[in-house]
């Protein structure tokens, strides 16, 4: 049985060899042994992933409970202060070239053994196995297992030759031998349907795309055709024409491209199911658009109001979409909504929700980038099974996930309500990394100065001396 102590000293050899690897000068090299140097170096980093597969295919075998309720790329991403995108990436990875385990114990080989091997002996690399996953991925389940098998190894073998490019060629071509007539069954059509909207950019747009099912385009080809049409749905007329036919002045006027008409016709598509009131309600707010900002940018019509969901939204298509909204802003007033219930109640109110939201924005876990849309109420301070009390300045905003992290148990996470009213999130011993306790992702003003009194992580005050700019609270 291998001990902690075997692995950490070969852990100990290797950092040895690579401080002594990096003491030396490489002045005296050639071109062409530099070339050859970083030739052996790459293959050694490639075939160092394998034991990175092993070591996370391990902490999917021991199951959440053992990582304090998380999932194993959460639990990466905060230990090894990787982004989460990474670590979902070295996770999918080792879920095919990881070893596994059957019912009965015994290991198995890997789910792709060909493109392990190839990983283990430093000939490919990451994205040849990425490439590798796409390929099964889209590959119809009525190709069958022997078919499936051959292409893995051939897919291994191209890989030890081909680039990256070459080698997403080669498997194109492939999957066309393998499925000539393009014959998805609705199976591998569900399957691969999907949409995705990409993070928020600098000029405040989101990219989107995606696959819609037939059925879902036979849906919105129609809303499409009428929405989307010259002169209808157009944000730059005094009174855009949504409903019946748009007049010839307003056609003649409209100068948007047709990509421009569709997504218009998406937003007022969108406006008219949040204004039916028909969603219901989302962690116990009616569904709607929720935004804070600051009264000095209100006033001013400048600057913008982070959304619910964690989106940046211009003060003028605020103030714009505010003209024809229902308001909350009576709940910071005095309209009689209770904000502290001690035991009265275990269910936060709305009133409760958007002052956390306000607050927060977001989960409040260290790291956690869930939006306020997301995430749940918790008792932060005690939790309600011990007699927490449902008081706002005990609450916190936590994700599905987050929250169920807490509880009394060793392996498990512990909040607490600092005197600054911020909520601290203390991890069990073997997840303490030393990074910060409190989660600034939704306030990244504050990371502009991270010394500002009440911004720190684990240290008890803020650096002397560290004055910075002083943002606006909401």
């Amino acid at each position: 049985m291998v001990t902690r102590d075997d692995v950490f000293s070969v852990l100990a050899e290797l950092a040895a060899a690579q401080e002594k690897l990096a003491a030396l000068p490489v002045d005296g090299l050639s071109a062409r042994e530099v070339l050859d140097v970083l030739e052996v170096r790459q293959q050694l980093v490639w075939a160092d992933a394998a034991v990175d597969h092993k070591l996370v295919a391990r902490l999917g075998e021991l199951g959440p409970e053992a990582l304090g309720g998380d999932k194993v790329a959460k639990v990466l991403s905060h230990r090894l202060r990787i982004s989460a995108e990474e670590a979902r990436q070295r996770v999918a990875d080792a879920e095919v070239l990881g070893p596994r385990r059957a019912l009965t114990g015994e290991v198995l080989e890997p789910v792709m053994p060909h493109v392990a091997a190839a990983v283990a002996e430093g000939r490919v690399g990451p994205a040849h196995v990425k490439s590798c996953r796409e390929f099964f991925k889209a590959l119809p389940d009525h190709v069958d297992l022997s078919a499936r098998v051959e292409a893995e190894k051939l897919a291994a073998e191209h890989a030890f030759t081909l680039g990256v490019s070459d080698f997403r060629a080669a498997l194109n071509r492939m999957l066309l031998w393998l499925d000539p007539d393009g014959a998805f069954n609705d199976a591998d059509i569900q399957r691969r349907r999907g949409l995705t909207f990409g993070k928020q950019g600098a000029d405040g747009l989101i990219r989107v795309s995606g696959h819609l099912t037939p059925e879902a385009w036979a849906v919105w080809e129609p809303v499409m055709a009428k929405n989307a049409a010259p002169g209808m749905c157009n944000p730059d007329d005094e009174a855009p024409c949504v409903t019946g036919r748009p007049s010839e002045a307003q056609i003649k006027a409209d100068h948007r491209t047709k990509a421009q008409r569709q997504h218009d016709a998406l937003l007022a598509g969108g406006r008219t199911i949040l204004a039916s009131k028909k969603l219901g309600k989302l962690n116990g707010l009616p569904v709607t658009v929720v935004v804070t900002t600051t009264l000095k940018e209100l006033e001013s019509g400048a600057g913008f109001g982070i959304t619910g969901g964690g989106s940046l939204l211009p003060m003028r298509d605020l103030i714009r979409m505010a003209s024809h909204a229902f308001h909350y802003l009576s709940v910071f007033d005095d309209d009689g909504q209770a904000l502290y219930l001690g035991r009265a109640k275990r269910i936060a109110t709305p009133a409760q929700r958007l002052v956390l939201f306000s607050k927060e924005r977001g989960c409040s876990a260290p790291g956690c980038t869930a939006s306020f849309y997301q995430c749940q109420v918790h008792h932060a301070a005690q939790d309600w099974i011990e007699g927490g009390e449902t008081n706002v300045n005990e609450l916190t905003l936590a994700c599905g996930t987050d929250n169920r992290k807490v509880g009394p148990e060793p392996e498990k996470w512990t909040t607490r309500i600092r005197d600054d009213g911020r909520c601290e999130w203390i991890p069990p011993p073997h997840l303490d990394n030393g990074g910060p306790r409190v989660n600034d992702h939704h306030h990244p003003e504050n990371l502009l100065n991270p010394y500002k009194e009440g911004n720190e992580g684990r240290t008890g005050s803020p650096q002397p001396g560290a004055d910075g700019p002083d943002p606006d609270g909401t």
